[in-house]
């Protein structure tokens, strides 16, 4: 039980920015903390893929990864049928990057914490929130604990949504999502045409510390020079990142 004495930083979903991330491990080490979880998606999106893959071996004994869906989906891609995105990224990528990506599993228990992506059986479903025409709205409690019916610990990570929350259930788990790290909105049309809005530019972490039998959550936003990211999102003719990377919300 040796991660119950001492804190935890957890990240996910870095998207390829490599400044966010940059800005995000600066303050890890600041606090002193060498125990990080990243719950997946960390090379997609039209930034900084290798960038963001070295900083991530920079750290890489610090590290322990999952896999998200956006990285399955440049693993599994082929050449015929790859978004301009997912393109874009190989074509930045190195093969020992490529190689680097299929390693991490879809998910992974550490003592009393369950680690995924999604949800414990898909990395494409949100955990925690659902999807109506009026937006993302949290899921009731009884849909969340069916969801983790199979999980046996306490403490459950997921990624995903982009949307830093942190739930407690009433059968005593709690569940936390630290937010997107590298990207704070973004539009989808699964399972519905949506948007998920974090509302701030801000690159978003979670620490959590074990204080006694209770755990402490601290939900962190980091400045960074989002106006660069947002630069870089444009070169490469995606005007929707860009504002999202300028404003956290469309």
């Amino acid at each position: 039980m040796y991660l119950f004495k001492q804190k935890i930083a957890i990240i996910s979903d870095i998207h390829g920015n490599s400044l966010a991330l940059e800005a995000v491990l600066s303050d890890i080490s600041r606090r002193g903390i060498n125990t990080i979880f990243n719950l997946g998606d960390s090379l997609y999106g039209p930034l900084d893929p290798l960038g963001t893959f070295k900083l991530l071996m920079e750290h890489e004994h610090d590290i322990t990864h999952i896999m998200g869906n956006c990285d399955r989906m440049i693993v599994d891609s082929s050449d015929d049928d790859s978004s301009s995105t997912i393109n874009y990224v190989k074509r930045n990528l190195t093969t020992e990057a490529l190689d680097w990506l299929q390693q991490p599993p879809s998910s992974l228990i550490i003592d009393d914490i369950f680690l995924c992506h999604g949800t414990p059986n898909s990395d494409e479903v949100y955990l925690l929130e659902e999807m109506k025409k009026e937006g993302a709205t949290l899921k009731s409690s009884k849909d969340i604990i069916n969801a983790l019916e199979d999980v046996k610990q306490d403490v459950v990570l997921c990624g995903h949504s982009h949307i830093p929350r942190t739930l407690y259930l009433p059968n005593g788990k709690l569940v936390i999502n630290p937010g997107s790290v590298g990207l704070p909105a973004y539009i989808d049309n699964l399972p519905i045409p949506h948007k998920m809005e974090s509302g701030s530019p801000h690159a978003n972490y979670t620490i959590i510390e074990k204080k006694s039998a209770n755990w402490l959550v601290d939900q962190i936003s980091v400045p960074y020079h989002w106006e660069k990211a947002a630069a870089m999102a444009e070169i490469n003719q995606r005007q929707d990142w860009a504002d999202a990377l300028r404003m956290g919300r469309f």
